[in-house]
């Protein structure tokens, strides 16, 4: 029986990406096929939960870019640099596009702005920052990778839950943005990248605290989706 394409359209096989995610089974699982996301899969996921987790992700979108800028200072090569002061670029555009995104489910730009950011938003982007600050360019792309590699696995696992609810669910806009293929082609790379950096960069000597880095991305993420479920309990 063939595996799921989930475990294998990110990262090659024996690369660093994959012995991260193996060696983080349990926190990667419980991110990527927490209940919130279950209830998004299935439509079932109260309102207030997802206009929780729509305000936060503007908010850590901020903070996103602000790591992907380390990512520019730290850069290996010119050609690295050029690549993530695009990615700042996109990820800035992003938040414009997130805040429309916003009012489409009856959240203003006041609304959103105006919101205090969570202990759990906190907590998860100082910590990438500060992995971005004292870590080299590894150090920092193994604490981003697990969101957007994640996202990416995340929309494959819903595409194949049997308990999916594939007409007329409330979330299938949000669904249709990470199972896209663009958005899975800046997944895959992002994995690549993982794979590229690990040889570079003496991956297998650091893998101890590379897999505790990535494990407590995953830990820190499942946190994000819980804050939103909270708030509607």
């Amino acid at each position: 029986m063939a595996a799921p394409r989930w475990e294998t359209d990110f990262g090659a096989e024996g690369g660093l990406f994959r012995r991260l995610r193996a060696a983080s089974a349990e926190a990667w699982s419980g991110y990527t096929w927490h209940p919130f996301v279950r209830r998004l899969s299935d439509g079932s996921l109260p309102l207030p939960a997802f206009r929780t987790y729509l305000i936060q992700d503007y908010l850590f979108l901020i903070h996103f870019a602000r790591a992907k800028a380390f990512a520019v200072v730290k850069g290996e090569s010119l050609a690295a640099m050029r690549e993530k002061a695009a990615a700042v670029l996109a990820i800035l555009d992003e938040t414009k596009l997130h805040l429309k995104y916003c009012a489409g489910w009856g959240l203003s730009e006041q609304d959103v702005v105006a919101t205090p950011e969570s202990a759990e938003t906190v907590s998860y982007t100082r910590w990438v920052l500060d992995r971005g600050l004292f870590g080299d360019i590894l150090d920092l792309e193994v604490a981003l990778a697990p969101c957007t590699v994640g996202y990416g696995e995340v929309a494959l696992r819903i595409l194949a839950d049997p308990a999916r609810r594939a007409e007329a669910n409330p979330y299938q806009s949000w669904i249709d943005t990470y199972a896209a293929e663009d958005y899975q082609a800046m997944a895959r790379a992002a994995a690549a990248r993982i794979d590229a950096l690990g040889v570079s960069h003496g991956g297998e000597a650091r893998f101890a605290r590379l897999a505790a880095d990535f494990a407590e991305a995953a830990r820190l993420e499942q946190r994000f989706w819980q804050q939103g479920l909270d708030a509607a309990s």
